[in-house]
């Protein structure tokens, strides 16, 4: 017998419309979409069914494993509490962050964040978890165990997606000495002389391995076919080298100019949610709202707050005319899905799984109050 679940008298938002009626939801498939009032299921009283949502980058679980400078805490212990909190907030598929490469702003010995990557599929094989984990993998292209710690995932399947990245001084993210001056001198305390020399050695590095590990990873991915994502791009070059590399996914561009670039390109543009909740970046960089006004804004991440990614797409709809609620929040559902090559979630469409979730929002923070991954209730 077929397990059948039906939701009802919602508003249901579909790719380019919102409409009032129910879903029908068998074996956690999308069976069938009804306008209009159903006596049976479980009402919804009014309240929206979105997609479930689709992070691609996000650094939490790092914050569940490594709570304080020195601390870890146990993997399966940190991984079911990271799961938790991005089900809660409406998150159904979740691209774990582990970073490769160490450096001297510290980072995970080499053979961590493997040991992360197995008891992330020990967890699900277990039924530990509400969402759906993949993995990707953020590659610090200057350091010089970037591969080595690349190395450890080779045919991985759960590795989804690799971010090329290289945080070196001068460039990128810290396109000036100011931004880079507060991020790490100040808050390392280091003197004049001691910062100079970090800076010296950063720069060194990243001349000495960035081109060459980035174009080793690249090509790796390109063979697996797993999506590559560059990492702060500013300038037209920087878009250049990620068309060269097969770059499907730009994530946080520092300027307009390479956000432009790269959307024109037929890149995803990515960008924090964070970002559009507080109306600015973090790291001083642009606005992602700039962005999503001149239509060049495609993706947006959670990044270290697992519920901006369903906050953000609503204050998009509320603050810009040109924004509607469904073309929000495909930025965060259907539009992540397709970059990444999942097709077969971040829709509501008959034949899809069943990733959804009821949302109550009468004005300011948006409330979760159902999830369901693949017909499932997880939360």
């Amino acid at each position: 017998m077929s397990a059948e679940l039906v939701l009802s008298n919602a508003r249901i938002v579909l790719e380019d419309d919102i409409v009032s009626g129910s879903v029908l939801i068998r074996d956690g498939l999308i069976a069938d979409i009804s306008e209009g009032a159903t006596r049976t299921g479980e009402d919804f009283e009014g309240d929206f069914l979105i997609p479930g949502l689709v992070e691609l980058h996000t650094d939490h679980l790092e914050q569940h494993y490594s709570p304080r400078p020195g601390v870890r805490w146990n993997t399966i212990a940190a991984i079911q509490a990271h799961d938790a909190q991005v089900a809660s907030s409406g998150i159904t598929t979740v691209f774990d962050c582990l970073r490769m490469g160490a450096d001297e702003d510290g980072g995970f010995e080499h053979g961590e964040m493997r040991a992360m990557a197995d008891a992330i599929q020990e967890a699900e094989r277990e039924d530990r978890l509400r969402a759906e984990h993949l993995i990707h993998l953020r590659c610090e292209v200057s350091a010089d165990n970037v591969l080595e710690h690349f190395a450890d995932f080779e045919d991985d399947p759960y590795v989804r997606l690799v971010s090329l990245m290289d945080h070196a001084p001068g460039q990128r993210q810290f396109q000036t000495m100011d931004q880079y001056t507060l991020y790490y001198q100040k808050k390392r305390g280091l003197s004049d002389e001691a910062f100079a020399l970090f800076v010296a050695r950063r720069q060194a590095d990243s001349a000495r391995n960035s081109t060459r590990h980035r174009n080793t990873i690249a090509k790796v991915c390109a063979e697996r076919g797993v999506t590559v994502a560059s990492h702060d791009d500013a300038t037209l070059d920087h878009v250049d080298e990620a068309i060269g590399n097969g770059v499907r996914l730009a994530e946080f561009p520092t300027s307009f100019e390479a956000a432009k670039a790269s959307h024109q390109a037929g890149m995803s543009v990515l960008m924090g949610a964070p970002n559009i909740v507080r109306g600015k970046s973090h790291s001083g960089n642009i606005a992602a709202r700039d962005l999503a006004g001149k239509g060049v804004l495609d993706v947006l991440s959670s990044d270290y707050v697992p519920l901006s990614l369903l906050h953000a797409p609503f204050v998009l709809a509320d603050e810009l005319e040109t924004i509607s609620l469904p073309k929000a929040l495909a930025m965060v559902t259907s539009t992540p899905a397709r970059t990444v090559g999942l097709d077969d979630r971040g829709c509501i469409a008959v034949g899809l799984r069943a990733d959804v979730v009821r949302v109550r929002r009468a004005s300011g923070v948006p409330v979760v109050r159902g999830v369901w991954r693949e017909g499932r209730r997880v939360a």
